[in-house]
C-alpha cells in the first residue's frame, strides 16, 4: 500500500483510551457485528483505528487488509490483529490511492471514517475499482443530519473546530450520496441516532448498510 501517514497524536491517544471504550459501552459493539456479519473472502478495511473491528470479523474471511494512516494507532491494531479470529495484515496507506491490484477484494469495510478522510469521493473511487465486480461495500458512518437546524450546526462546529479536535473528522458529510455517485447501487441503509441521549450532537446521525459494485453491463452483440 501507499504510505499515507497521517499524524493525530493527540486524538490517537483520546480515541484509543477514552472515545473507543465510550463508544462500545453505549453499543456500537452490536453495531460492528451487524457491519460485518456474513463476510466472506479477500476483505480491505479502510481507517481501521485501533483495531475495535477486528474481533467480529467471520472466520469465512480469508484475508483482511487493514488500512490505517495514524501511526500510534495502527501500533495498536497491529497488536489486536494477532489476537484476531482471521487472518489480518495491518497497513499504512492512504485510502485515496489504495495500492491494490483492480478488482481483488471481495469486500471493503468502511467504519467510522469517511468523515475524517481528506477525499472521501476520491476514496470511495479507489474502493469500487479495488472491488470485484458482485463485490460489496459495507458501511457504518455518522453523516448530515436530517433536520435543518442541525446541519446549520453541523457546517458551524465543522468550520469553527471540529476536525481540529478529532482528527480530521467532520459531522456533515453525505456520505450516503457520496457512495451512490462513487458508482456503487445502495441495497440496504439503516439510519438512526446514536449513541442514544437526549443531549443533541452534530455527529449523533448514523448511518449503516451495504452497497454493491454493478457487474458490467455486456455490450451489443
Amino acid at each position: 500500500m501507499t504510505s499515507g501517514t497521517t499524524r493525530h497524536p493527540v486524538f490517537a491517544r483520546f480515541y484509543a483510551k477514552l472515545a473507543g471504550p465510550a463508544l462500545e459501552k453505549a453499543g456500537a459493539t452490536e453495531y460492528r457485528k451487524r457491519l460485518l456479519d456474513g463476510l466472506t473472502g479477500n476483505v480491505i478495511e479502510i481507517g481501521a483505528g485501533n483495531g475495535l473491528n477486528f474481533p467480529h470479523y467471520p472466520a469465512e474471511v480469508k484475508r483482511l487488509v487493514a488500512l490505517e494512516p495514524e501511526p500510534r494507532l495502527r501500533a495498536l491494531a497491529e497488536n489486536a490483529a494477532r489476537a484476531a479470529p482471521v487472518q489480518i495484515e495491518v497497513v499504512d496507506g492512504r485510502a485515496e490511492q489504495l495500492a491494490a491490484a483492480d478488482n481483488s477484494f471481495d469486500a471493503a469495510v468502511l467504519c467510522l471514517t469517511l468523515c475524517s478522510i481528506t477525499d472521501p469521493a476520491s476514496a470511495l473511487t479507489e474502493i469500487h475499482r479495488v472491488l470485484r465486480p458482485g463485490g460489496q461495500l459495507r458501511f457504518f458512518e455518522h453523516v448530515r443530519a436530517d433536520t435543518p437546524a442541525m446541519q446549520r450546526v453541523q457546517r458551524l462546529v465543522d468550520a469553527a473546530f471540529w476536525p481540529r479536535l478529532f482528527g480530521g473528522c467532520h459531522t456533515g458529510r453525505d456520505t450516503q450520496s457520496a457512495i451512490s455517485a462513487a458508482g456503487f447501487t445502495l441495497t440496504k441503509v439503516d439510519r438512526f441516532p446514536f449513541p442514544a441521549s437526549k443531549i443533541p450532537s452534530p455527529a449523533a446521525t448514523h448511518i449503516l448498510g451495504t452497497a454493491g459494485r454493478p457487474h458490467p453491463q455486456a455490450g451489443p452483440r
